[in-house]
C-alpha cells in the first residue's frame, strides 16, 4: 500500500466532503495497481440512515463495473469506517482502508458513533484480510467535522 500517494487521495476525500459539509463523510476508492479512482462517494444518510460514505462510493462502484478485483482495491475516508462500513468493505473483500479522523476523535467531538474501531472489527474477521491506516490527513479531517459540529445547532 506505501506505493499509493495516500495524501493526495485524502485530499480528494476531503474535497468530496464539501457537498454534504454538515455530514462530511466521503470516500474514494483506488485502484491500487492503476492509481485510478474508481468510484467515490458521501454521506446521503437524509435518504437512507444506512447510505454513509463508504456505502454509497461501493454501490457506485458495483453499478458502474461488472468485472471488479476488490482485493486490489484501496478505499479512502474522511472518517474512520463505523461497524457497519467496515463489514460492508469485508464482504466484499476491500484490501485495504485509509481513513482520516477516528471513530473516538468524533465520539470525543459530540458525533453519536458506534465505539467499535475499524481495526476491531477486522481483528474479529477470521478469514478476511482488510489493513487499516489511520490519521491520514487527520487535522485536515478533523477541521471538517469540528466545522460542521459548529454549524449544527444541538450538537
Amino acid at each position: 500500500m506505501s506505493e499509493l500517494d495516500h495524501e493526495s487521495y485524502m485530499r480528494r476525500a476531503i474535497a468530496l466532503a464539501a457537498r454534504v459539509p454538515d455530514r462530511p463523510f466521503a470516500a474514494i476508492v483506488v485502484d491500487r495497481s492503476t492509481g485510478e479512482v474508481v468510484a467515490e462517494g458521501w454521506n446521503r444518510s437524509d435518504e437512507n440512515p444506512t447510505w454513509h460514505g463508504e456505502i454509497d462510493a461501493l454501490n457506485r462502484l458495483v453499478a458502474s463495473a461488472t468485472d471488479i478485483d476488490f482485493a486490489r482495491l484501496v478505499l479512502y475516508t474522511t472518517a474512520e469506517p463505523c461497524p457497519m462500513c467496515q463489514g460492508a468493505i469485508l464482504w466484499a473483500g476491500i484490501g485495504a482502508v485509509v481513513f482520516g479522523s477516528s471513530i473516538r476523535f468524533l465520539a470525543d467531538t459530540g458525533w453519536l458513533q458506534i465505539d467499535i474501531q475499524a481495526e476491531e472489527v477486522v481483528r474479529r474477521s477470521p478469514g478476511w484480510r482488510c489493513t487499516v491506516l489511520g490519521g491520514v490527513l487527520e487535522s485536515e479531517c478533523n477541521e471538517l467535522f469540528l466545522t460542521a459540529s459548529r454549524a449544527a445547532p444541538g450538537r
